[in-house]
């Protein structure tokens, strides 16, 4: 796992935040409640390979 995955996690949280912020204000919270899922499943996708390669380690360290 790189830094840049670190930075790029970090910029989609803080541009959620803003878009969330706005569009809470603006009265529509739907469309806030889609963004924020919008970013989670984005990060989840960029994540979940190396949490695969984290359990595929432990098997392989259990398994010896």
């Amino acid at each position: 796992m790189g830094v840049s995955l670190i930075f790029r996690i970090a910029a989609v949280g803080i541009l959620v935040t803003i878009l969330n912020q706005v569009l809470k204000h603006s009265g529509r919270e739907e469309q806030a409640f889609l963004i924020s899922l919008a970013g989670l499943i984005l990060v989840l996708t960029w994540i979940i390979p190396y949490i695969y390669d984290l359990f595929v380690m432990i098997q392989d360290l259990f398994t010896l």
